[in-house]
């Protein structure tokens, strides 16, 4: 027997909303699509953004979606965990139904990550900037959402050639997970899911709004220096001239056999770049003890290693910092890694997590790696918070 649709009980407070989420948990598609769009239609629905578990069946999936918001533009990606309205939660699909009175949208699929120059990229911003010109919404200002398979290993290009082209307008975004599966990401686009591709959101808003990102963790003096990678696999071969999985399991004080995803969450490396530090987050150990990473590495790079402050403090001092100066959130779309959820599950976190994204109206996913302004980087919380109607 199919699950039955289940409205969201807060729907009915979201009728003046900018925005309206919603979240199913049922198996079957049809039925999670069905009870998505009788949370979020309405006569002003302009746009849905969704997340999803790998779970699903997405072919279906995507097929039911696509007949339940019928003439309403729709995006989305799979995940490596969702944040719903109640905070984290696994297996279902999260949606947020955006009203066209203070939000249009352009949409571009970007099917050929491989290549992509500035040519393409200048085309795909221009469409995005006429589709938003041909729904003029009065005061409005824009930003962009990008969303990558997760597995492309393009995402650097892609990603600074896409910022060139957008130039002052803000950007941020995820890359797709598959429940920490490592084996198949999607995006969505036009009633479908596809791999090595990518989408990108181009809002125009009337709301205020502010694009950031943060990290909770912080330098040691320890170098560990690239003598030997695989640049186009992002595998490192070698770390200080000895075998990579051996240097780094020496420097963190465990076997190359006791490596795993919650080490590589609580002892990240990352490159300085002027007086910042942008983790490189170790994928996983390979057989002949190299290390796969989820960012770019090449021969000669520093890392240095990096230790952990208490992650929800720092997210919580954001998010007060954010407040002061937009007021109350309408909604934080926020992409956080999946690492820095593991971190947070070993630490039995959990709830008070979920706790702090449910007060702050959080609605997003952990990724494989996340966006701003044009780079890629690991184990950060990222996103965008949108002021409420009147605010700023």
């Amino acid at each position: 027997m199919l699950d039955m649709p289940r409205v969201d009980p807060a729907a009915a407070d979201q009728r003046q909303a900018a925005v309206r989420t919603a979240v199913s948990h049922a198996r079957d598609p049809r039925c999670a699509a069905t009870e998505l769009a009788a949370a979020l239609r309405h006569p002003q629905l302009g746009f849905v953004l969704f997340f999803v578990s790998a779970e699903y069946t997405l072919a279906p999936l995507g097929e039911a979606l696509d007949a339940a918001f019928a003439g309403v533009p729709i995006s989305g990606c799979t995940t490596a965990g969702e944040i719903t309205p109640e905070g984290y939660d696994r297996g279902c699909i999260v949606a947020v139904g955006f009203d066209a009175r203070y939000f249009t949208v352009g949409l571009a699929l970007i099917d050929e990550l491989e290549g992509f120059d500035l040519v393409r990229a200048q085309r795909v911003t221009d469409g995005l900037l006429a589709e938003a010109r041909g729904q003029p919404l009065p005061g409005g200002e824009h930003f962009a959402l990008t969303l990558l398979d997760g597995l492309s290993s393009c995402e650097e290009q892609v990603l600074a050639t896409l910022d060139a082209a957008l130039g002052s307008i803000p950007s941020f975004g995820g890359s797709a997970g598959d429940d920490n599966r490592l084996a198949h990401t999607h995006v969505y686009s036009a009633g479908r899911f596809h791999d090595q591709a990518a989408v990108v959101v181009m809002f125009t808003t009337r709301l205020p709004f502010e694009v950031f990102t943060t990290h909770h963790l912080r330098p040691r003096s320890e170098k560990l220096v690239v003598t030997h990678a695989d640049r186009e696999r992002r595998r490192v071969i070698e770390l200080n001239a000895a075998p990579a999985a051996d240097e780094y399991a020496r420097l963190v004080g465990c076997s190359r056999e006791a490596l795993d995803d919650e080490v590589f969450a609580r002892y990240p490396l990352a490159v300085r770049i002027g007086d910042s530090y942008f983790v490189r987050s170790i994928q996983r150990v390979n057989d002949d003890g190299s290390l796969s990473f989820y960012c770019a590495v090449e021969n000669g790079i520093v890392l240095t290693a990096m230790t952990p402050a208490p992650i929800l403090p720092d997210l919580e001092a954001v998010f007060d910092d954010l407040t002061a100066r937009l007021g109350e959130p309408e909604l934080i779309i926020g992409l956080d890694c999946f690492l820095r959820r593991l971190e947070i599950e070993s630490l039995d976190r959990r709830q008070a997590a979920s706790a702090l994204l449910r007060r702050q109206r959080v609605i997003g996913f952990n990724t494989y790696g996340e966006q701003h302004h044009g780079m890629h980087i690991n184990q950060t919380f990222t996103g965008v918070v949108l002021g409420r109607p009147g605010a700023g």
